[in-house]
C-alpha cells in the first residue's frame, strides 16, 4: 500500500519528553531545568570568592586585614549586587508565581532572605551603620543553588523513565512500497499511518504498533512488559512500537501510530501518576504551607526579643532573622514526597507496573483481600490438555500424535489445545486425510490406512460405545475437576482419553503463593462453573472461591469482602470486571486486558504475569517507608532548625550565622535526596 507521505504531519507521542521542570507553589517541579541551576552555580561560586576576600563585614568578623586599596570596598557590593539579580532571579521569579497563586512556600522563604541580606547590605554600603552581609548573600545563593541543582537532577532523573522510553521509537522506518513488496525507502517513523507496511531487520526497533504479514523473529518487548525473555513473532501476532526484533526480520502492517501506540500509552499512565498526588504527599504539601506562617512568625518574634535583649544591634538582630528564614526553607520537605512518588512510578514502569494513580500504589500497602479474577489472569484463556491416559496397550505419545494429526484442520480451541499438546512434546507431525466434522459429535480423519475419532464424551456416552474401566475413572475425575473430557477412537475401539482445561498460568502459582507468604488472603472470582473454579483453587492453593457469579455481580462480591474494613484489591482483565475494579480499594488490570478494565484500575499490570500484584505490594510499601522516613527528617529538621536559628542556645555561645543555616539546609535537602534514591534498589 503505497501512501503520499509529503502530506502526514508529525505525530507526538508525548510532550514529556522535553518538558521543563521546576518548583511550582505546590511542591510539583515544572519549569526549572538542572543545567540552568548548574550554571548559575559554577558562576555563582566563581563570583563568591572575590566577595569573601574583600567584604569589610567578613574582614572585621573575623579580625582580618584584607586587602586594601582606594574602591575596594565596593567590589563585594559590586558582584553581590550582580550576583542577587543573576543567581537569585530564580527564587525571586519563584516567589512571584507562589504569592500571586496565594501559595507562599519555599521559594518565598528563600527571597526573603536573600531581600532583607541584599537591602540591609545596600544600605550599609552608602553609609548605614552597621556591617554589611554581602558574603552571606553571596553564600547563601550559592549554596542554594547547589542544593537547587541537586534536587533538580535527581527529579529530572525520576522523570527521565519516559524520555528513555521515548528514545525506543526509533527516528526511521524502512517503508514497503509498490505492491510487489520487493521495493522500500526510508521515511521517517513519525510520517507512518495506519495500514503502510514496514520492514524490520535484527536489532532494529519496531517504528509503530503492528501485525506481523510476513516473518518470523523473537521480539524483545520487555520495555512494556517487564519480562526479560523475548517473545515468538510469527504471521498474524502483534507487536508494539519500541520492541526489538531479534534474529530474523519481520514485515509489519502498521496499526497504531503516535499517541495511540502502547508505548505512548504506558508514558501517558506514567506521566498522569506522576501528576497525581497521594494522601501523604498532600500532607507534605500541607505542612509546606504551615512552614511558611510558622516561619514567619518566628522570624518577627526573633526580631522584637533580640531587639529588647541587644537593642542598637540591628546587623546582630537582622543576621537571627536572616538564619531564621533561610533555615526554615521548606526545601526538603518540598522534595520529600514527590521525588520518592516519582521514582516509584518510574521504577514500577521499569518493572512492567503502570502506576495510574498515586494514591493506589499507596493503599496498595494495606491490602488485606487479594481477589483474582479467573480467566485471562490466574489462567490463560486458552483451552489446554491437562492429562491424558491411555488404554492397554497403547502409548501415550502415539495417542497424541495421532489425535494431533486428526484435529489438523480443525479450528476448535479443543483440536488447538490437542495440537499444542504434541507440540510440547516435541512430536512428529503425522499427515492426515478425508477430514470431516460432526457437530457434537467430534472430528475424523484417516491417518494412514486408519479411520481415527476424537469424539466427545457425550457422543461415547450416546453410541454405547464401551470405555476401558482405566479411562471411566480417569473421566469421572476430570468431570468433578469440571474439565472437559474427549476420548481418541479408532473404530469403536477407545484408545485413549483427553482431559482438557482452561490453562493455569505458570506463574499464577508463584504469585499465589508469594502473596500468602506476605499474609494476604487470596480469593478467587469466576463466572465458571463450581467445580471448575474448586479445581482452579486447589491447583493454586486458594481455599476461598467464588463461582458461578454473574458479571453485574463481580462488584457485588468485592462489597461483601469490604465489611468491616476490609481492604480489597481487585486483578482483572475483562470488560465485566470494570465495575468490580473501580469497586474495590485498589484496582489492578492486567495489560492485555481491555481498555475499559485498563481505565477503571488504578495499577496495569503491562504483562500478563500475576506475579507483579506481589511486587506492587511490596512497591507501595517501600514507597511509603521511603515518603515516612523523608518525612520524619524534613519535618523534624525544622522543628528543631528554627529555634536554633533564633538564638535559643545563644547563652552557651551556639549561633549560627545565616551560611550555616544555607548548608544546613542544603545538606537536609540532599540527605533527602539520596534517600530516596536508595528506593532505586532492589
Amino acid at each position: 500500500m503505497a501512501h503520499d507521505h509529503e502530506t502526514h504531519t508529525r505525530h507526538e507521542t508525548t510532550a514529556t519528553k522535553d518538558a521543563p521542570h521546576g518548583h511550582g507553589a505546590d511542591g510539583d517541579h515544572t519549569g526549572h531545568d538542572p543545567a540552568q541551576f548548574q550554571r548559575k552555580f559554577w558562576l555563582s561560586l566563581a563570583l563568591t570568592v572575590p566577595i569573601l576576600v574583600f567584604s569589610p563585614g567578613l574582614q572585621n568578623l573575623l579580625g582580618l586585614d584584607g586587602p586594601r586599596f582606594p574602591g575596594s570596598e565596593f567590589i563585594s557590593a559590586g558582584l553581590g549586587a550582580f550576583l542577587f539579580f543573576y543567581g537569585g532571579w530564580v527564587f525571586l521569579r519563584g516567589a512571584w508565581v507562589e504569592l500571586r497563586q496565594k501559595q507562599p512556600g519555599m521559594m518565598t522563604l528563600i527571597s526573603l532572605a536573600i531581600v532583607v541580606a541584599f537591602g540591609y547590605s545596600a544600605a550599609v554600603t552608602l553609609g548605614l551603620d552597621g556591617m554589611d552581609f554581602w558574603w552571606e548573600l553571596a553564600t547563601l545563593i550559592t549554596i542554594m543553588l547547589l542544593g537547587h541543582w541537586l534536587e533538580m537532577s535527581a527529579v529530572m532523573g525520576a522523570q527521565n523513565a519516559l524520555g528513555e522510553l521515548a528514545a525506543l521509537i526509533p527516528d526511521e522506518a524502512e517503508l514497503v512500497v509498490g505492491d510487489g513488496g520487493d521495493e522500500t525507502r526510508t521515511v521517517a517513523a513519525s510520517e507512518l499511518v495506519v495500514g503502510d507496511r514496514v520492514i524490520v531487520r535484527p536489532g532494529s526497533a519496531i517504528p509503530a504498533d503492528g501485525t506481523v504479514v510476513d516473518g518470523e523473529s523473537d521480539v524483545d518487548e520487555s520495555l512494556l512488559t517487564g519480562e526479560s525473555e523475548p517473545i515468538g513473532k510469527h504471521k498474524g501476532d502483534a507487536v508494539v512500537a519500541g520492541s526489538v526484533v531479534g534474529g530474523g526480520s519481520l514485515t509489519v502492517e502498521v496499526t497504531k501510530t503516535g499517541e495511540d501506540t502502547a508505548l505512548a500509552g504506558v508514558m501517558k499512565l506514567v506521566a498522569d501518576a506522576q501528576s497525581s498526588k497521594s494522601g501523604t504527599q498532600l500532607l507534605a504539601d500541607r505542612a509546606a504551607a504551615l512552614l511558611f506562617y510558622l516561619a514567619l512568625a518566628a522570624a518577627i518574634i526573633t526580631a522584637i526579643v533580640w531587639t529588647v535583649v541587644r537593642p542598637g544591634e540591628p546587623d546582630f538582630v537582622l543576621a537571627r532573622v536572616v538564619t531564621v528564614l533561610v533555615i526554615a526553607c521548606p526545601h526538603a520537605l518540598g522534595l520529600a514526597i514527590p521525588l520518592v512518588a516519582q521514582i516509584s512510578t518510574s521504577r514500577g514502569a521499569k518493572q512492567g507496573l503502570l502506576i495510574r494513580s498515586r494514591p493506589a500504589l499507596e493503599t496498595a500497602r494495606t491490602i488485606d483481600v487479594v481477589l483474582f479474577d479467573k480467566t485471562g489472569t490466574l489462567t490463560e484463556g486458552r483451552q489446554g490438555v491437562e492429562t491424558v491416559v491411555v488404554g492397554d496397550g497403547v502409548d501415550e505419545d502415539e495417542a497424541v500424535t495421532l489425535a494431533a494429526a486428526v484435529e489438523a484442520k480443525s479450528e476448535h480451541p479443543i483440536a488447538r489445545a490437542i495440537i499444542a499438546e504434541a507440540a510440547d512434546r516435541d512430536l512428529k507431525k503425522r499427515r492426515s486425510a478425508q477430514f470431516t466434522a460432526v457437530s457434537g459429535r467430534g472430528v475424523t480423519a484417516r491417518v494412514g490406512d486408519t479411520e481415527y475419532s476424537v469424539a466427545s464424551g457425550r457422543w461415547v456416552t450416546e453410541q454405547s460405545i464401551e470405555v476401558p474401566s482405566t479411562l471411566v475413572a480417569a473421566a469421572r475425575e476430570a468431570g468433578e475437576a469440571g474439565q472437559t473430557v474427549v476420548y481418541l477412537l479408532e473404530g469403536d475401539a477407545v484408545l485413549a482419553l483427553f482431559a482438557i482445561a482452561d490453562v493455569i498460568r505458570p506463574e499464577s502459582r508463584d504469585a499465589v503463593a508469594a502473596l500468602q507468604k506476605r499474609g494476604v488472603r487470596v480469593a478467587l472470582l469466576t463466572g465458571d462453573a463450581q467445580p471448575v473454579a474448586e479445581w482452579v483453587g486447589r491447583e493454586l492453593g486458594i481455599d476461598e472461591v467464588h463461582a458461578e457469579v454473574l458479571p453485574g455481580q463481580k462488584s457485588d462480591v468485592v462489597a461483601e469482602l469490604q465489611r468491616g474494613g476490609t481492604s480489597v484489591m481487585m486483578v482483572g482483565d475483562g470488560v465485566n470486571d470494570a465495575p468490580a475494579l473501580a469497586r474495590a480499594d485498589v484496582g489492578m488490570a492486567i495489560g492485555a486486558g481491555t481498555d475499559v478494565a485498563i481505565e477503571s484500575a488504578g495499577i496495569v499490570l503491562a504483562s500478563s504475569d500475576p506475579r507483579g500484584v506481589d511486587q506492587a505490594i511490596q512497591l507501595s510499601r517501600r514507597t511509603y517507608a521511603k515518603m515516612q522516613q523523608n518525612l520524619v527528617w524534613a519535618a523534624g529538621y525544622n522543628v528543631v532548625g528554627i529555634p536554633l536559628a533564633a538564638g535559643v542556645l545563644a547563652g552557651v555561645g551556639f549561633l549560627p550565622s545565616p551560611a550555616l543555616g544555607a548548608v544546613l539546609m542544603s545538606v537536609s535537602t540532599i540527605v533527602v535526596a539520596l534517600n530516596a534514591q536508595l528506593l532505586r534498589r532492589g
